[in-house]
């Protein structure tokens, strides 16, 4: 089995880009790795590749499940080891990309899920506040306040009543773990850019076209670019507040997960030429090739 290629990094850096464009150089489909992407209905806010963006490749786990449906980390670990097998078993390489590192690691590593329960990637909450809710739990467990990577999984577990192990993760699959990068300053700036053209290209239309939905939505409560607009649509907050708002958060989960990719995969990072992308993705193509 050839390598799987998995692209990492925050948002903004260009994953998307650069996959499409791998994809067609390895002749490979791509996978969904965002878990914002998964719903349907929410395109803008999610930054959603466009068909226009996919340019013919094959992609999967984009739009399969209504904003009202669960879809959980369990889901996704079985989507995506069916979709390998299927894939390779056609000859084609696999791709994955997305900024989700939990739902990536849980489908490329052994982690051990129970049918039936939600896994949560606790975006809305800083590390400390994790901490804390493990700490209601039970006072004794004794994890740094910076292991992110951990505080989910125990929190996870203890909210699902599984048990807590200490077993190492253990990667089933070859792969080439591809990281992109660039100045954390110049990240942000085209983060708070990226904002300002969701709000430009009909953000807030497309959040008042979810507004019956919010009761009952997991996702449009959770998911950053949609979660800010609550107490715009129900308790009159401004559209400003809710655009700086999605900015903080933004920038905020960029810095988490550059800390999760860094320190849960055997990440290759690469400063991202944004004057000559092609390049970039040359970069990457030879590491993969060598």
């Amino acid at each position: 089995m050839e390598d799987i290629i998995v692209i990492v990094g925050p948002t903004g850096v260009g994953k998307t880009k650069l996959s499409t464009s791998l994809a067609k150089m390895l002749d490979a489909e791509i996978i969904n790795g965002d878990s914002v992407a998964i719903y349907n209905k929410l395109d803008i806010g999610s930054a959603k590749p466009t068909i226009e963006e996919r340019e013919g490749i094959v992609h999967h786990l984009i739009d399969i499940r209504d904003v009202c449906e669960e879809y959980s980390v369990f889901d996704y670990q079985n989507d995506v080891r069916d979709l390998i097998k299927d894939i390779t078993a056609r000859g084609k390489r696999v791709v994955i990309v997305g900024g989700t590192g939990l739902y990536i690691k849980a489908a490329l590593y052994n982690y051990e899920f129970t049918e039936g329960t939600i896994y949560n990637n606790y975006d809305d909450l800083s590390n400390s506040e994790i901490l804390n809710k493990i700490h209601e739990y039970n006072e004794n467990i004794d994890i740094h306040v910076n292991n992110r990577h951990r505080l989910v999984r125990v929190l996870n577990k203890l909210e699902n009543d599984e048990v807590i192990s200490d077993k190492k993760d253990e990667l089933l699959y070859p792969c080439r773990i591809i990281g992109l990068t660039t100045d954390r300053d110049y990240l942000y700036e085209r983060i708070n850019k990226r904002v300002d053209a969701m709000i430009n290209n009909g953000l807030v239309d497309e959040v008042n076209s979810l507004k019956d939905y919010y009761k009952t939505s997991r996702v449009l409560n959770s998911a950053i670019g949609y979660k800010e607009f609550y107490d715009y649509l129900f308790n009159n907050e401004t559209i400003e507040n809710v655009i700086e708002k999605i900015k903080l958060d933004s920038r905020r989960y960029a810095k988490r997960q550059y800390t999760f990719f860094k320190h849960q995969f055997d990440t290759k990072w690469f400063d991202v030429n944004f004057e000559d992308f092609n390049q970039t993705v040359l970069d990457v193509y030879n590491y993969i090739k060598k």
